[in-house]
Formats: C-alpha cells, structure tokens, sequence
C-alpha cells in the first residue's frame, strides 16, 4: 500500500511528464490545468476531441484539484473557514481570500464577484447593469461557433473539479494506466554533464536495445518476474539485470550536445531475437517442479468431476442427458483452467537507452 506521499511523488511525476500546468500545490493536494496530451488520456471526452480536430480550434482542458491527504485536507480547509470567519480589525467581516486553503482563494474570489454582480444588478432599475459593469459570457468555442450564448453556471473547463487520489482509487489505477500505455517504447539518451557539453571532442555513445520481460507462471497458484534485459546494437553483448547500469545515470529524451551515437551492426528485428533467445534458455533453467505438482493435483481434480458425473451421465432422458454432458464439459474445462501450468512471457517496457561507450 502506498502512503500519500507516494501517491502524490507519482501523480506529480505523470502530470511534469505529460506537461500540465501546476496551479496551486501543497504536500496535501495539487490544483492542475491538464495539457492536451493528458486531457485526452484522463477525461474520456471522445466527442469533443473529435469537435477539436476536425475545426482546428484551441482545446479547452480541464483542471482538477488531486487530493492525495483528504482527511488532512478538510482539517486545513475547515480552519481556514473558521478563520476567515473571524470578524477583522476595523469591523470588516468579509473573507480574505488569501486566508484560504490553496485552492479555495480563486474560488473565493470568484464566488465574491459574483455576489457584487448579482447586488449590482438587483440594485439597478429593471434589472440592467450600471455602467461599467459588464454581464457578457466568455469567449469560448461554442460562442465563437454558434454566437453568443446565455451565461452559464462554471461548468466544464472552467470548473476545478475535487477529486481524491489515494491508493486504490479510480483515478490513481488511470493514471497507472496512461502512463503505462504512454511508457510502452521509449528513446533515452545518458545526459553528458556540464563538462562534456564543453569539451573539445565528442563523446562516442553506445545504443542499447532494452526490453523489460515479465514472465507469468500461472497454474491453480500465480508467481510474476520481472527480466530487463539489454543487448548492444554496436557488439551484439547482452546484459541481465540492466536496470543496475540505468539507477546510476541522468537520462534525457534530447539528443545532447557534443555527442555521437556510434552505427548499429545490429537491426531491431535481430537485437529483439537475441534477446527472446537468451530469455528463453534462461527460463530453461528454471526449476519446474511447480508445474509437476500442478499436474498432478490437475489429474486428481479431473478424476473427482469424473467420478461425481459418472452416474450422472447414465441418464435415460435424452435431453437431461445432453445438459448434464456440457455441464460435465464445461466443468473439466475450468478445472483445466485453473490448475494446467502455463508460463507466460510479454514485453512491459521497451526501448533504445544511447549511453556513453566504456
């Protein structure tokens, strides 16, 4: 389980990565305009990124405040009411909204305007505005589109929706999810320094074809691994475990300056074989007695349903007896399921990582 710290370093990481705009941030919670790249990937709003690619219009993105610590957060928020509530030197009652929890002072700020407006144009003769005091709706899409609209409760992009992100919410397995399926294939350079970026001569880098293997063995019991594994496409070396060599560098998605990224002698396509080859006779190795065990426990489970629907199948009705043989079917199929040993492999990450030649 993680803590909210955890949670909030991870959301933190995936809305830097995916460029958003960080309004407001505090150890609890952080208000967010989300970029286009994470709008598309968190809201489900098909239908309007369909709108905005066929006129080429600006997109509109939501913002959210990610609450990480809630309980925490409605502790800070209710001591900031009951301080703003506090009658202030010189008989002035109203709230600061610098007083407010971060996050709550534009919410503030706009729920006081709109109380002056509606006061201004209830003081006014008919209900018109006075002078100076404009009522006319934003700019938007649909305004510029349709003409102008009748204005509208903050809905939409300019609400700033609250939404709980702790370990186990809907919103933390989605961005799990984004940043996985975003994370599948990367191209990473090792960032030189200062010194290197100065210096006379290029540096020669070396590309690495990496993949992240996670093997499945699964029978009526379940056992994950987790194999990054690299080969060099310069001299064909393959090296496990290579997570150890990435922990100790700065990488970059930019080409840095002052380098050179030495020619492949080996394509994609033959790097990934060499890799799945070596992946395949280390598996070899591996101690399968598991997979015994679960076949034995396999056959006696099947010799049990076969026992119980023995009699059962001697049925003289013969659509009784048609029910009870896919019944019969259905039940050795699951138990099949459940206890065949299976071992299987897919690709998690993958990528090219250009590191300095050794």
């Amino acid at each position: 389980m993680l803590s909210p710290v955890e949670v909030r370093k991870q959301v933190m990481d995936y809305l830097e990565a995916t460029e958003c705009t960080i309004l407001e941030s505090s150890p609890v919670h952080v208000t967010v305009k989300l970029s286009p790249r994470a709008d598309r990937m968190l809201t489900d709003r098909p239908y309007y990124w369909g709108f905005v690619e066929r006129t080429g219009v600006d997109p509109e993105t939501l913002s959210f405040s990610f609450v990480f610590d809630p309980q925490k957060y409605d502790e800070l928020a209710a001591q900031a009411a009951a301080q703003a509530a506090r009658p202030r030197s010189g008989g002035a009652s109203r709230p600061a909204a610098a007083d407010a929890l971060p996050g709550q002072a534009g919410a503030a700020a706009d729920a006081e305007a709109g109380a002056e407006l509606g006061a201004a144009q209830a003081a006014a003769p008919g209900g018109a505005l006075p002078p100076g005091v404009s009522a006319a709706p934003e700019d938007s899409i649909l305004a510029r589109y349709f003409g102008v609209v009748p204005a509208l409760p903050r809905i939409g992009p300019g609400m700033i929706r609250r939404e709980d992100v702790t370990y186990g919410s809907r919103r933390l397995r989605q961005i799990w999810s984004a940043a996985r399926d975003e994370g599948k294939c990367l191209q990473l350079f090792e960032d030189p320094g200062l010194r290197q970026r100065t210096t006379l001569f290029s540096a020669a880098y070396e590309p690495w074809l990496a993949v992240c293997y996670k093997v499945e063995m699964t029978c009526d019991l379940k056992r994950e691994e987790l194999h990054f594994i690299a080969v060099s496409l310069t001299s064909g070396l393959i090296v496990p475990d290579f997570e150890a060599r990435l922990a100790s560098k700065e990488l970059t998605p930019r080409l840095p300056e002052n380098i050179h990224v030495q020619p492949s002698e080996l394509g994609i396509k033959d790097g990934a074989d060499r890799l799945e080859g070596y992946l395949t006779s280390k598996l070899a190795l591996l101690d399968y007695t598991w997979a015994e065990e679960a076949r034995q426990r396999l056959e006696l489970e099947l010799s049990i349903v076969d026992i119980y629907y023995a009699e059962l199948l001697k049925e003289e009705d013969e659509e009784k007896r048609l029910s009870i043989e896919e019944q019969y079917n259905r039940r050795r199929q699951e138990t099949s399921w459940q206890y065949e040993p299976q071992i299987a492999v897919s690709a998690v990450t993958y990528g090219l990582f250009h590191l300095r030649s050794t």
